[in-house]
C-alpha cells in the first residue's frame, strides 16, 4: 500500500459518508497518521506505508464517517497562523473569528499605550485570548469561561505559545469573575458567545450539533441572549473609548448593534463583515461619562 493509494482509499471512504470536503480530509487524517507536512507527503507519494500505519489511517477515517470533526481526531486547529490544541473539551476556532481578532489587535495598537488590558469571555480554547496576547505584546489579558475543562486547555495553549504569564485565566460566568480592581480600566472585552438558538440544533451539521460542547454554541430564544447580558454588563469595566466586540450568527448583527445603540451607554457602533462578506462582528465604545 502505497502513500497514494491509502490517500485516495481514504478520499473514496470519507466521500462514500457523504463528507463535503473528502479529498482534503482525506490528505489531513492521512498526513496526521504519517506525522508528514505537505511537502513530505507528496514527495513521497509513491513510498509504501506500514501495515500499523494503514490500519491506524483506516481508525481515523472511521471516526471521520462517523462524524467526529477532523480537527477533534487530529488534535489541533490553526487559527491566526497559530496551531491550537483542541479537542471537544472546547469549540473549534473557526476563520470567521479571526475578523474580531485582528479588528481589535489594529485598534489596540493605534492606541500606541505601553499596555492594554483585554478581556476574552468564554474562552474556550483560548484562540481569542492567545491570538492578541501574541499580537500585542504589551497587553494584559483575563480570559474566562465557565468551563474548567475548556480552560485547561486554553492554558495549555496559551502555555504553548509562551504567553501564559500574561494571561489570567478565571473560571465562572462571562464578567463575573473579574477582580474588582479592573472596573472601569479595560482597553477592550471581546467574546464569541453561543448564538444559535436551541430550535436550530436539529437542523445543523452533524459535525456540530453532536460533537461540540453544547453550551459553547447553543442558547435559548433568539440566540442574542449571552450578548444583550454583555452590552449590560460591559460598560461597569471598560474605560471611557473601550470597546465591547463580539461574534455574532448571521442575520443576528442588526439585533445585537441596534440593542448595544439603544442601551445608552455606547458610542460608535458599527458591524463588520466576514471574509464571505456576512455581517460577523458587532463593536461599540464605552461612551464617555456625561
Amino acid at each position: 500500500m502505497t502513500v497514494r493509494e491509502a490517500y485516495r482509499q481514504g478520499r473514496d471512504h470519507l466521500a462514500a459518508s457523504r463528507s463535503a470536503e473528502a479529498p482534503i480530509e482525506a490528505e489531513v487524517l492521512l498526513r496526521h497518521v504519517l506525522q508528514l507536512d505537505r511537502a513530505a507527503f507528496y514527495a513521497g507519494w509513491d513510498r509504501p506505508i506500514s501495515e500499523d500505519a494503514w490500519h491506524q489511517f483506516q481508525r481515523v477515517l472511521d471516526e471521520r464517517a462517523r462524524g467526529r470533526p477532523v480537527p477533534y481526531i487530529v488534535g489541533q486547529r490553526e487559527f491566526m497562523g497559530l496551531t491550537f490544541a483542541v479537542d471537544e473539551r472546547v469549540m473549534i476556532p473557526r476563520p470567521e473569528t479571526e475578523v474580531l481578532v485582528e479588528f481589535l489587535a489594529q485598534h489596540l495598537k493605534e492606541r500606541a499605550e505601553a499596555r492594554v488590558l483585554v478581556v476574552d469571555v468564554g474562552t474556550g480554547s483560548g484562540c481569542i485570548a492567545v491570538s492578541l496576547a501574541q499580537l500585542l505584546p504589551p497587553a494584559i489579558v483575563f480570559a474566562t469561561d465557565i468551563s474548567m475543562e475548556a480552560l485547561e486547555v486554553a492554558r495549555a495553549n496559551a502555555a504553548r505559545h509562551r504567553v501564559g504569564t500574561r494571561i489570567t485565566f478565571l473560571q465562572g460566568d462571562l464578567l463575573a469573575p473579574l477582580p474588582p480592581r479592573l472596573a472601569g480600566r479595560v482597553d477592550a472585552v471581546a467574546g464569541n458567545p453561543p448564538y444559535v438558538p436551541v430550535s436550530q440544533r436539529a437542523a445543523l451539521p452533524r459535525e456540530i450539533r453532536d460533537f461540540e460542547p453544547p453550551v459553547a454554541v447553543f442558547i435559548d430564544g433568539d440566540g442574542i441572549a449571552v450578548h444583550r447580558q454583555l452590552i449590560a454588563e460591559a460598560p461597569r469595566w471598560l474605560r471611557p473609548s473601550g470597546l465591547l466586540a463580539m461574534e455574532v450568527g448571521a442575520g443576528q448583527a442588526d439585533a445585537v448593534a441596534g440593542a448595544m445603540a439603544s442601551d445608552g451607554k455606547y458610542a460608535r457602533v458599527r458591524t463588520l463583515e466576514d471574509y464571505s462578506g456576512i455581517q460577523r462582528v458587532v463593536v461599540g465604545e464605552r461612551a464617555a461619562s456625561p
